[in-house]
């Protein structure tokens, strides 16, 4: 597999399976999205799934309030069509699966620095899609005289 850097897309299944999303019919993209995450949450051994589920997160994270537009250049040059709310929990399920298995890219690094670049995009795309918390009222509470 070829590796040119840290992002999302950069690297050859990354970049073949944004390929394969601009090929698709549009609605099943999102099909495509939750697949490879369920397989890379669901996988035992080695994840065969997870770069392109890096890439599948990115996409989903993008659609959420803080996420970093993908750039057409790198990921899907076709628009994608808009995520449900449930595919932020599975994507960021499949983030937390491939940042701590041993058997996921991880430990395949050969640079330190690139190592530490890779983990902070994971880091960053997990907290993107981490759905807010509902809001806890507050209630007036009467000061003493």
């Amino acid at each position: 597999m070829g590796t040119w850097g840290t992002g999302p897309f950069d690297n050859d299944a990354a970049a073949d399976f944004a390929a394969g999303l601009d090929e698709a019919e549009p609605e099943r993209r999102v099909e495509m999205v939750r697949d490879v995450l369920v397989r890379t949450i669901d996988a035992t051994g080695w994840l065969a799934d997870a770069d392109e589920a890096v890439a599948a997160a990115a996409l989903v994270a993008a659609q959420c309030p803080g996420g970093e537009p993908v750039d057409p250049d790198e990921g899907p040059q076709e628009p994608m069509p808009a995520f449900p709310d449930q595919l932020r929990k599975l994507a960021c399920e499949a983030l937390a699966r491939i940042a701590t298995d041993p058997c996921g890219p991880s430990p395949n690094w050969v640079d330190p620095d690139d190592a530490k670049q890779w983990q902070a995009l994971l880091a960053c795309l997990r907290v993107v899609l981490v759905p807010p918390s509902p809001a806890i009222p507050l209630f007036d509470v009467e000061r003493p005289a």
